[in-house]
Protein backbone atom coordinates (compact mmCIF):
# COMPACT_ATOMS: atom_id res chain seq x y z
CA UNK A 1 0.00 0.00 0.00
CA UNK A 2 1.61 3.30 -1.27
CA UNK A 3 2.26 5.77 2.41
CA UNK A 4 0.23 8.96 2.24
CA UNK A 5 2.22 12.15 1.68
CA UNK A 6 1.20 13.37 5.35
CA UNK A 7 0.16 11.64 8.66
CA UNK A 8 -1.89 14.21 11.57
CA UNK A 9 -1.50 13.03 14.69
CA UNK A 10 -4.23 14.37 17.12
CA UNK A 11 -3.76 13.93 20.87
CA UNK A 12 -7.06 13.88 22.61
CA UNK A 13 -8.38 13.75 25.79
CA UNK A 14 -11.66 14.16 27.21
CA UNK A 15 -12.32 16.51 23.44
CA UNK A 16 -15.33 15.22 22.33
CA UNK A 17 -16.44 18.28 21.97
CA UNK A 18 -13.83 19.88 20.00
CA UNK A 19 -12.77 16.74 17.64
CA UNK A 20 -16.04 16.98 15.26
CA UNK A 21 -15.11 20.83 14.49
CA UNK A 22 -11.29 19.83 14.01
CA UNK A 23 -11.96 17.09 11.81
CA UNK A 24 -14.50 18.45 9.62
CA UNK A 25 -11.84 21.63 9.11
CA UNK A 26 -9.28 19.29 8.22
CA UNK A 27 -11.52 17.70 5.78
CA UNK A 28 -12.61 20.47 4.19
CA UNK A 29 -8.82 21.55 3.74
CA UNK A 30 -8.09 17.99 2.61
CA UNK A 31 -11.26 18.31 -0.11
CA UNK A 32 -10.12 22.40 -1.18
CA UNK A 33 -6.66 21.09 -2.45
CA UNK A 34 -5.09 21.14 -5.63
CA UNK A 35 -3.79 19.01 -6.11
CA UNK A 36 -5.11 16.50 -3.64
CA UNK A 37 -2.77 15.72 -1.25
CA UNK A 38 -3.18 11.86 0.16
CA UNK A 39 -3.48 11.80 4.01
CA UNK A 40 -4.57 9.85 7.09
CA UNK A 41 -5.36 11.31 10.42
CA UNK A 42 -4.90 9.74 13.55
CA UNK A 43 -6.38 10.47 16.87
CA UNK A 44 -4.95 9.04 20.52
CA UNK A 45 -7.23 8.94 22.82
CA UNK A 46 -5.04 9.29 25.73
CA UNK A 47 -7.54 7.13 28.18
CA UNK A 48 -10.56 9.96 28.15
CA UNK A 49 -13.47 9.64 30.29
CA UNK A 50 -15.94 10.90 27.89
CA UNK A 51 -16.95 9.87 24.17
CA UNK A 52 -13.66 10.69 22.63
CA UNK A 53 -12.66 7.72 20.75
CA UNK A 54 -16.39 6.58 19.64
CA UNK A 55 -17.07 10.51 18.70
CA UNK A 56 -14.31 10.87 16.48
CA UNK A 57 -14.45 7.68 14.79
CA UNK A 58 -18.14 8.19 13.39
CA UNK A 59 -17.23 11.82 12.89
CA UNK A 60 -14.28 11.02 10.85
CA UNK A 61 -16.47 7.96 8.95
CA UNK A 62 -19.38 10.41 7.93
CA UNK A 63 -16.41 12.91 6.28
CA UNK A 64 -14.85 9.95 4.27
CA UNK A 65 -11.81 10.84 6.27
CA UNK A 66 -8.60 8.18 6.06
CA UNK A 67 -8.48 7.52 9.87
CA UNK A 68 -7.42 5.73 12.67
CA UNK A 69 -7.91 5.76 16.85
CA UNK A 70 -5.25 4.36 19.07
CA UNK A 71 -6.70 4.25 22.48
CA UNK A 72 -4.13 4.57 25.20
CA UNK A 73 -5.70 2.53 28.24
CA UNK A 74 -5.29 5.11 30.55
CA UNK A 75 -4.38 8.65 30.67
CA UNK A 76 -0.64 9.15 30.56
CA UNK A 77 -0.26 12.64 29.13
CA UNK A 78 -0.36 14.48 26.27
CA UNK A 79 4.01 13.33 25.65
CA UNK A 80 2.76 9.75 25.33
CA UNK A 81 -0.43 10.22 22.93
CA UNK A 82 1.91 12.55 20.88
CA UNK A 83 4.85 9.31 20.48
CA UNK A 84 2.02 6.59 20.06
CA UNK A 85 0.61 8.30 17.38
CA UNK A 86 3.69 9.53 15.83
CA UNK A 87 5.41 6.26 15.84
CA UNK A 88 1.99 4.52 14.47
CA UNK A 89 1.87 6.96 11.54
CA UNK A 90 2.98 6.02 8.12
CA UNK A 91 3.06 9.58 6.32
CA UNK A 92 6.21 11.27 4.84
CA UNK A 93 5.41 13.52 6.76
CA UNK A 94 4.35 13.68 10.33
CA UNK A 95 2.19 16.61 11.38
CA UNK A 96 1.49 17.17 15.33
CA UNK A 97 -1.80 19.20 16.28
CA UNK A 98 -3.74 20.16 18.62
CA UNK A 99 -7.33 19.47 18.41
CA UNK A 100 -8.44 22.84 19.25
CA UNK A 101 -6.24 23.96 15.88
CA UNK A 102 -5.23 26.66 17.58
CA UNK A 103 -2.71 27.12 15.19
CA UNK A 104 -5.09 26.37 12.00
CA UNK A 105 -4.50 23.47 9.44
CA UNK A 106 -4.15 25.56 6.48
CA UNK A 107 -0.92 26.74 7.95
CA UNK A 108 0.91 23.16 7.41
CA UNK A 109 1.86 24.51 4.30
CA UNK A 110 3.93 27.00 5.81
CA UNK A 111 5.78 23.71 7.35
CA UNK A 112 6.45 22.20 4.16
CA UNK A 113 7.27 24.86 2.43
CA UNK A 114 10.31 25.16 4.81
CA UNK A 115 12.02 21.89 3.63
CA UNK A 116 13.53 20.85 6.76
CA UNK A 117 13.48 17.84 8.51
CA UNK A 118 11.80 19.15 11.64
CA UNK A 119 9.56 22.62 11.24
CA UNK A 120 8.07 23.78 13.66
CA UNK A 121 5.36 26.65 14.19
CA UNK A 122 6.13 29.58 16.19
CA UNK A 123 4.53 32.28 17.78
CA UNK A 124 7.72 33.52 19.02
CA UNK A 125 8.87 34.80 15.08
CA UNK A 126 6.07 37.48 14.91
CA UNK A 127 4.05 38.47 17.22
CA UNK A 128 1.40 40.05 14.77
CA UNK A 129 0.21 36.61 13.71
CA UNK A 130 -0.90 35.86 17.01
CA UNK A 131 -4.43 36.90 16.68
CA UNK A 132 -5.74 35.82 20.36
CA UNK A 133 -3.65 36.29 23.19
CA UNK A 134 -3.71 34.31 26.52
CA UNK A 135 -3.35 36.07 30.09
CA UNK A 136 -0.88 37.93 31.31
CA UNK A 137 0.25 35.04 33.68
CA UNK A 138 0.31 32.52 31.15
CA UNK A 139 2.18 34.65 28.74
CA UNK A 140 5.11 35.77 31.79
CA UNK A 141 5.42 32.19 32.48
CA UNK A 142 5.59 30.93 29.06
CA UNK A 143 8.26 33.28 28.43
CA UNK A 144 10.21 31.95 31.82
CA UNK A 145 9.83 28.84 30.94
CA UNK A 146 11.37 29.48 26.63
CA UNK A 147 13.98 31.46 28.55
CA UNK A 148 14.90 28.68 30.43
CA UNK A 149 14.64 26.41 27.83
CA UNK A 150 17.19 28.54 25.64
CA UNK A 151 19.71 28.35 28.40
CA UNK A 152 19.18 24.70 29.65
CA UNK A 153 18.43 22.43 27.10
CA UNK A 154 17.82 23.41 23.08
CA UNK A 155 19.44 27.39 22.33
CA UNK A 156 18.70 29.41 19.65
CA UNK A 157 14.35 28.33 19.71
CA UNK A 158 12.24 31.35 20.16
CA UNK A 159 9.27 28.86 20.87
CA UNK A 160 9.25 25.03 21.65
CA UNK A 161 5.44 24.82 22.53
CA UNK A 162 3.16 25.67 20.10
CA UNK A 163 1.33 22.84 19.45
CA UNK A 164 2.09 22.38 15.55
CA UNK A 165 5.26 20.34 14.30
CA UNK A 166 6.24 18.85 11.51
CA UNK A 167 8.55 15.63 11.16
CA UNK A 168 9.71 14.07 7.97
CA UNK A 169 9.42 10.13 8.72
CA UNK A 170 12.76 9.26 9.01
CA UNK A 171 13.09 12.32 12.02
CA UNK A 172 10.24 10.99 13.38
CA UNK A 173 10.94 7.88 14.13
CA UNK A 174 13.82 8.86 14.81
CA UNK A 175 13.31 10.93 17.23
CA UNK A 176 10.34 9.44 19.12
CA UNK A 177 11.55 5.75 19.31
CA UNK A 178 13.69 7.64 21.68
CA UNK A 179 11.40 10.22 23.67
CA UNK A 180 10.56 9.10 26.90
CA UNK A 181 8.66 12.06 28.38
CA UNK A 182 4.85 11.59 29.24
CA UNK A 183 3.68 14.94 29.73
CA UNK A 184 4.07 18.58 28.83
CA UNK A 185 7.58 19.16 28.10
CA UNK A 186 7.87 16.44 25.46
CA UNK A 187 8.46 19.08 23.15
CA UNK A 188 11.48 19.81 24.15
CA UNK A 189 12.56 16.50 24.40
CA UNK A 190 12.12 15.52 20.71
CA UNK A 191 13.61 19.15 19.64
CA UNK A 192 16.82 18.40 21.81
CA UNK A 193 16.87 14.68 20.35
CA UNK A 194 15.97 15.60 16.95
CA UNK A 195 18.94 18.69 17.67
CA UNK A 196 21.47 16.10 18.95
CA UNK A 197 20.47 13.43 15.79
CA UNK A 198 21.93 16.12 13.28
CA UNK A 199 18.67 16.92 12.08
CA UNK A 200 18.04 20.52 11.00
CA UNK A 201 15.15 22.66 12.81
CA UNK A 202 13.43 25.32 10.69
CA UNK A 203 11.10 27.62 13.30
CA UNK A 204 8.12 28.98 11.23
CA UNK A 205 5.65 32.02 12.14
CA UNK A 206 2.50 30.66 11.87
CA UNK A 207 -1.36 32.23 12.95
CA UNK A 208 -2.32 31.44 16.32
CA UNK A 209 -5.24 32.03 18.38
CA UNK A 210 -5.40 31.48 22.28
CA UNK A 211 -8.23 28.59 23.28
CA UNK A 212 -9.67 29.14 26.57
CA UNK A 213 -10.41 25.42 27.53
CA UNK A 214 -6.47 25.06 27.75
CA UNK A 215 -5.61 21.66 29.05
CA UNK A 216 -2.51 22.42 30.89
CA UNK A 217 -3.01 23.69 34.49
CA UNK A 218 -0.88 24.85 37.29
CA UNK A 219 0.54 21.58 37.95
CA UNK A 220 1.46 20.57 34.66
CA UNK A 221 3.03 23.86 34.61
CA UNK A 222 5.33 23.48 37.21
CA UNK A 223 6.27 19.70 36.12
CA UNK A 224 7.17 20.93 32.90
CA UNK A 225 9.78 23.69 34.89
CA UNK A 226 11.39 20.21 36.50
CA UNK A 227 11.18 18.24 33.67
CA UNK A 228 13.67 20.18 32.18
CA UNK A 229 16.63 19.58 34.24
CA UNK A 230 15.85 15.60 33.85
CA UNK A 231 15.79 15.98 29.86
CA UNK A 232 18.89 17.69 29.84
CA UNK A 233 20.38 15.21 32.04
CA UNK A 234 19.40 12.22 30.13
CA UNK A 235 19.91 12.97 26.77
CA UNK A 236 23.17 14.30 27.48
CA UNK A 237 24.10 11.10 29.14
CA UNK A 238 22.50 9.04 26.35
CA UNK A 239 23.66 10.80 23.02
CA UNK A 240 26.32 12.52 21.43
CA UNK A 241 25.37 14.78 18.87
CA UNK A 242 26.36 13.38 15.32
CA UNK A 243 26.22 15.33 11.94
CA UNK A 244 23.43 16.43 10.20
CA UNK A 245 22.00 13.71 8.05
CA UNK A 246 23.01 14.51 4.02
CA UNK A 247 19.23 14.25 3.06
CA UNK A 248 15.99 15.41 5.05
Amino acid sequence: MTSPALSLVIPAYNEEKRLPVALARIADWLGSRTPALPAEVLVVDDGSSDRTAAVAEKTAAGLGLAFRVIRLPQNRGKGAAVRAGVLAASGEHVLVTDADLSTPIEEVDKLLAAGAPVAIGSRGVDATLVKERQSLFRVASGRLFNLLVRLLVVSGIRDTQCGFKLFSRDAAREVFSRATVDRFAFDVEALLLARRLGYRIAEVPVLWFNSPDTRVGLGGGLEAFAALFRIRWRVSRTMRTRPAPSLG
